[in-house]
């Protein structure tokens, strides 16, 4: 296990966003893109890193970009860090494994989420009103239930420490325009199903996820992160039982933590004991080795 990186120091690379997870630098007509070990929940950065997550997000999202590129193009340039630029190699140590070189785009201004099981807020949705996102859903689902058909749920896009907000296409489509959202709603649910079928085959259930799209050359590209255990609900196969909260791969573990010692949600966020963040740890690690049949090197 390397040591943790809660942010990263690149001296003269101009910085030009931290987010929740990722560090962005500027190099011109690219960016680097840097998954910290910083991890959130429900909108809010913990105190304290997960060693080795950030590593995990970068090498799962880009086994996906590989995978989907015959569905759409990625803004990913490599993952090399021996291909960066030089003014990126006195920086390599610290780059090595949680880092991306990728094309700038304009990203859109929306979360494009896609459901195949009813959990989390859309749950929560579908108890209030029977739909999600004005989707309607069939009467007497249970939670963590399979819908019959993935479904598109779009939310808007907010900065760190705010919440996204669920919007249904319509809102959508004023947004960003009817012929864009339609394009990346249909990209969004081939992109689903074709990596739900692979996960479940190495025994993982991609219950939900979130994509980002920007444009580059008027062309829609997929960015940012791909089905990883921060943008998406990861269920064990072989544990799955609907009918109520379902065992996960992902930081569900660390929200149920969180919930259980009242925690109003807002920052600052408490300190993680080291066993919260152990486990924590593993279950990224162990979501890692069941995607690509290799433990982190």
């Amino acid at each position: 296990m390397k040591k943790a990186v809660f942010k990263t120091n690149l001296e003269s690379i101009p910085l030009l966003k931290q987010g929740k997870v990722r560090d962005m630098y500027d190099l011109g007509d690219r960016l680097l893109m840097v998954a910290t070990d910083r991890i959130s929940a429900f909108d809010v950065i913990m105190p304290d890193p997960v060693p080795d997550k950030g590593v995990v997000l970068n090498r799962i999202s880009l086994y996906w970009m590989d995978m989907m590129s015959a569905i759409v193009k990625n803004h990913v340039v490599t993952g090399e860090v021996a291909e960066f630029p030089a003014q990126l190699q006195p920086f390599a140590e610290q780059l090595e494994g949680r880092s991306t070189l990728v094309a700038k785009t304009e990203p859109l201004p929306v979360e494009c989420v896609v459901r195949g099981y009813i959990s989390g807020s859309g749950w929560k949705s579908y108890l209030e009103s029977g739909s999600v996102c004005g989707v309607n859903l069939p009467k007497g689902l249970k939670e963590s239930d399979k819908l019959p058909e993935p479904i598109f749920t779009p939310s808007t896009k907010e900065e760190a420490g705010k919440h996204d907000v669920n919007i249904d296409f319509e809102e959508m489509s004023r947004r960003i325009g009817r012929e864009r959202s339609e394009q990346v709603r249909s990209l969004s649910l081939e992109i689903y199903r074709k990596g739900a079928e692979a996960a479940f085959e190495k025994g993982i259930i991609i219950a939900d996820t979130k994509f980002e799209f920007g444009i580059l050359n008027d062309e829609i590209y997929l960015i940012d992160e791909i089905l990883t255990p921060d943008s998406s609900r990861f269920w064990p196969v072989d544990r799955y039982a609907p009918g109520g909260p379902q065992e996960s791969f992902d930081k569900q573990y660390l929200r149920d933590y969180l919930e259980s010692v009242q925690w109003n949600k807002k920052a600052p966020a408490p300190n993680l004991p080291d066993e919260i963040i152990e486990n924590t740890r593993r279950k990224y690690l162990d979501a890692y080795k069941v995607l690509t049949g290799r433990d982190l090197e």
